[in-house]
């Protein structure tokens, strides 16, 4: 819009060319004229599925890789982070907390932190040992876990390995610990006391013999077999041949069931009978049969099997 320059004697009144003025400067400018808006069409009743967005993978920021496909639906780094035991509070860490208020007081991952001391780029000794009950399953599980399988975890390696397998191995011996080298069996119990804490993880039957003297003292406990108990695996003369070399007056014979269930099988109640029968005819006699499982444990005697 174009204003004319040209004013009159009036005009040259500064408080007129204001009135003059206004109109032209606040004058509303009409708007065009539009057609109302066309209305939409009602959504149809079935809808088309349309591909939708690949969904995005949330990996830690060690497992992150590029993808090889481009089709591949794109990956979320998440980087996590585990605070080393040094940049714990003093009475946070594990060590300190032992020597103040005792092992009991330490969970089962603070116990094995405190075992292997460090641990990786990505994990502190606490954080590694709460992944080896993750991957094991449990205590029993990392008990049962050959050196290799526990070396092969990120973070362990041989060295730390075979210090958690040491530890456990003391575990077992402080168990069968007693102040008297030839304790006396009473009973099934006994037998139990002496052998489970070693059978109980051990994932292969195996077969043990003790070795008894005239008062029912032990004087030797030996692995006889290992391996699926059968009458074809398990021979009177490999049991017998250590009772006899050790002038055995008699024995019991005991092995586990690697799935933690003690009921003794038609297998096991077969080779019962028949290593009773070779006693006789030896002179050295089998008093029981024990049959361990997990923490629990079944005598052939006393369920009157043999």
């Amino acid at each position: 819009m174009c204003y004319d320059i040209t004013m009159s004697e009036s005009e040259h009144d500064p408080a007129n060319r204001v009135k003059q003025a206004r109109p032209l400067l606040w004058s509303p400018v009409p708007e065009p004229e539009t057609a109302p808006p066309a209305a939409m069409p009602p959504p149809p009743k079935h809808r088309t599925k349309t591909s939708s967005a690949p969904p995005l993978t949330l990996v830690s920021g060690s497992e992150a890789s590029t993808p090889s496909d481009p089709a591949d639906p794109p990956t979320l780094l998440l980087n996590r982070y585990s605070p080393t035991i040094k940049e714990l509070p003093t009475d946070e860490r594990p060590r300190e907390r032992l020597a103040k208020y005792g092992a009991h007081a330490l969970s089962t991952a603070e116990l094995i932190g405190v075992l292997i001391r460090t641990g990786n780029a990505e994990r502190s000794a606490v954080s590694l040992g709460e992944f080896l009950l993750a991957e094991f399953g449990n205590v029993k599980g990392i008990a049962s876990a050959t050196l290799d399988q526990l070396a092969s975890v990120k973070g362990l390696g041989l060295a730390k390995a075979a210090e958690i397998q040491a530890a456990i191995e003391f575990g077992h011996r402080l168990a069968l610990f007693t102040d008297d080298d030839r304790p006396a069996i009473g009973g099934p119990q006994d037998v139990a006391n002496l052998i489970m804490p070693e059978l109980r993880y051990i994932k292969k039957e195996t077969l043990k013999s003790l070795l008894l003297d005239t008062k029912n003292r032990v004087i030797g406990i030996k692995t006889v077999s290992i391996g699926d108990l059968s009458s074809s695996i398990v021979h009177p003369r490999e049991v017998f041949k250590d009772a006899v070399t050790a002038s055995a007056a008699s024995i019991i014979v005991a092995h586990n069931h690697p799935s933690g269930d003690p009921t003794p099988s038609r297998e096991d109640v077969a080779v019962t009978k028949r290593l009773m029968e070779a006693g006789e005819i030896m002179g050295i006699e089998l008093l029981d049969h024990i049959v361990v499982g997990d923490g629990n444990f079944v005598s052939l005697k006393e369920k009157g099997l043999i």
